[in-house]
């Protein structure tokens, strides 16, 4: 079985849609978190996500946006109503179906290990060698090879890019870039325009430094 890892699809749905008619259905599909938030059809493209997942076709790995959501669901304060009150997928969702959600968020696994191969968010502590979900420069410095190529999202940019065995793919979906699946076992990968965000907060090249 090939594996096609998506990242960083932030509720382009339509992108989304594009891309899995280009994905062979007997392959299987890793998306390495950040499903949620920025795009414009966020609810669409996580019922179409874990309908994917329930059917034993896809896995959804954790993003520091969901962890984010959860958190921010878990904590009652003023600072975490804030942060819910400027999370796309919040205003989207509203309140109730996020915390329908929240069980489904928080169970989600932080890497999937292939042969020869994992698929994470963002990269692994050098401290601890644990999947973490915000890291870029510490971990691409460190990178030992331990876990043979490593793949990752979060850090948008134009195509995908390699850091000797790190392989990023977030090709900036949400900031007019495209939508990309990488396969592992054989390097190749397809893209799909992706969707500019409404507001015009950051291009793909500001992007390069978003979270």
């Amino acid at each position: 079985m090939r594996h096609w890892v998506i990242a960083d699809v932030h509720g382009c749905h339509a992108a989304l849609q594009g891309l899995l008619a280009l994905v062979p259905e007997d392959d299987r599909l890793i998306f390495c978190g950040d499903v949620i938030n920025r795009g414009p059809a966020v609810a669409a493209t996580m019922e179409t996500v874990w309908t994917l997942v329930e059917r034993g076709r896809a896995v959804w790995l954790m993003g520091n946006h969901e962890n984010a959501l959860v958190r921010s669901l878990n904590r009652p304060d003023l600072m975490s109503r804030k942060t819910l009150e400027a999370c796309e997928t919040y205003r989207q969702l509203g309140d109730s179906l996020c915390r329908l959600w929240k069980s489904r968020l928080a169970a989600l696994p932080l890497a999937y290990w292939g042969q020869g191969w994992v698929a994470t968010h963002a990269g692994f502590d050098p401290q601890t060698w644990q999947p973490d979900l915000t890291i870029r420069l510490p971990f691409w410095n460190a990178y030992d090879l331990r876990f043979g190529e490593v793949i990752v999202g979060h850090t948008p940019g134009p195509g995908i890019r390699r850091l000797g065995s790190i392989v990023l793919i977030d090709t900036g979906a949400c900031y007019g870039g495209q939508l990309t699946a990488y396969c592992p076992e054989n390097g190749l990968s397809l893209s799909v325009p992706g969707e500019t965000v409404s507001s015009p907060r950051r291009s793909l090249t500001s992007g390069l430094a978003a979270r």
